[in-house]
């Protein structure tokens, strides 16, 4: 009996220490530490992908990943949450490559050069994305993207701030090199 009454207490205290599971949209402040905002319908699916886009001369080439149970540790409050990951490259008319992140190693908390959903608006069918900047923060901010349909996504991108601080070294490429606009049109490779 006390085996039974040990396998019972050692199994409920396994289960109720694991974060518990919500929406992914709901408000990250609102939840207990430790809980996990999971894509339970599968909303960032449909944006997964490689996706290809010209801009003034420039061809931006969009690589967008699900991160499955990503931490997050904002002031107070620490969580996980199911996010879509962009990386990119930019070439100019000739090829050459101006900025890569595909091939960059980033760490869980790093911030720079990283864009990462924050929410969704399943009946618009819009993702919010946090975009990090690039050295020094210049051009941080929110890009947002549209499903068009099946194959084409639409790009808005309204930086923060552009502005550069003393703390910056002058050699830094200061450079945003993602498309500053709104209603680029992305189509699926």
């Amino acid at each position: 009996m006390k085996k039974i009454l040990s396998i019972l207490i050692m199994t409920f205290l396994i289960v109720s220490c694991k974060g518990q599971q919500y929406p992914l949209n709901t408000n990250y402040e609102e939840v207990p530490n430790n809980a996990y905002l999971k894509d339970l319908n599968n909303e960032l699916n449909p944006y997964i992908g490689i996706y290809k886009a010209n801009f003034e001369g420039n061809e931006i080439t969009l690589y967008i990943t699900k991160d499955i149970y990503k931490f997050f540790d904002l002031y107070s409050k620490k969580y996980y949450q199911d996010v879509l990951s962009i990386k990119y490259i930019v070439k100019n008319s000739s090829g050459t490559v101006l900025q890569d992140t595909k091939n960059m190693n980033f760490q869980p908390d790093q911030i720079k050069f990283t864009i990462f959903s924050i929410g969704t608006q399943p009946s618009n069918n819009l993702v919010i994305f946090h975009y990090g900047g690039t050295n020094c923060g210049v051009g941080w901010g929110k890009v947002t993207l549209k499903k068009l349909n099946s194959t084409q996504i639409s790009w808005d991108y309204n930086p923060n701030s552009t502005s550069v601080g003393d703390d910056c070294p002058s050699t830094a490429d200061k450079t945003v090199y993602l498309p500053e606009t709104d209603n680029l049109i992305f189509t699926k490779q």
